[in-house]
């Protein structure tokens, strides 16, 4: 398929895990991406992997948190490629895994500037890019954290329902300029988050906590990147022309129980 064929996206986080599933997604699918990370390291290798299949990448080191670098990352998508069409609004941090009344408050306010903040700046300085496009299609990661508490991890689910909160807002404030918001939900996915909150919740033994997890889904299992990422491109495409403002699970049915 080339759904973004002559369309340019940005995908922020996208040093690893979901982020780089995306990129390649996009690109494979037409698109010339800007990503978007604070890690050199990453950002190359996502830039060389979507560059080995034939794809068109442009690295970008910016804080999601600070407003000067998300305004230079749009801008970097409008003077490389020409403009912006889609934005998936992914980098996100977990933060650290403690009862509410022992949780850092200098990592609370880290969490909430990286997960609210950033969506927040990502949406205010990427609708004017779009509205010279004619429209566009914004997807913020949120997680099945948005819609169920979250034990041990105050901030990170305080964070996830934010963004689904942030988003039903854009998408009525953006619909008359044709940009669409929508907002991802994914359960357990493979990631190194996942891993961390692992290591977390069990240092003892993350792969019990591990397999308690799978063992909870209906499907018996943690999702894979490219199963949100599939999910992702589907909410950016023309397919989800009529779909807005909605929050969308992908999970195996986690969040169902």
């Amino acid at each position: 398929m080339n759904r973004f064929e002559g369309q340019v996206v940005i995908v922020t986080g996208a040093a690893g895990g979901i982020g780089r599933a995306a990129a390649l997604r996009f690109a494979a699918e037409g698109a010339a991406v800007v990503a978007v990370d604070l890690d050199d390291e990453g950002l190359a290798a996502t830039v060389g992997a979507v560059e080995s299949a034939g794809g068109r990448a442009h690295p970008f080191r910016a804080d999601v948190t600070r407003s000067a670098d998300v305004a230079a990352y749009v801008q970097a998508a409008v003077d490389r490629f020409g403009g912006v069409d889609v934005l998936f609004n992914n980098a996100g941090v977990e933060g650290v895994v403690a009862p509410l009344e022992d949780y850092p408050e200098d990592a609370f306010d880290k969490v909430m500037d990286v997960n609210v903040k950033g969506v927040w700046l990502g949406m205010r300085h990427v609708a004017g890019a779009m509205r010279a496009r004619g429209g566009g299609a914004i997807i913020n990661a949120s997680s099945g954290a948005g819609l169920r508490g979250t034990p041990d991890l105050i901030a990170y689910g305080a964070s996830k329902h934010a963004v689904i909160g942030m988003t039903k807002t854009a998408a009525i404030e953006l619909a008359p300029a044709g940009i669409r918001v929508n907002a991802v939900c994914p359960g357990p996915v493979d990631t190194r988050m996942l891993d961390s909150i692992a290591a977390g919740k069990s240092p003892e033994d993350p792969d019990l906590f591990l397999k308690r997890s799978d063992e909870r889904n209906p499907m018996g299992r943690r999702g894979k990147p490219t199963e949100v990422v599939a999910l992702v491109t589907f909410l950016a495409s023309d397919d989800a022309s009529y779909i807005n403002g909605g929050w969308h699970t992908v999970d195996g049915g986690w969040a169902a129980g």
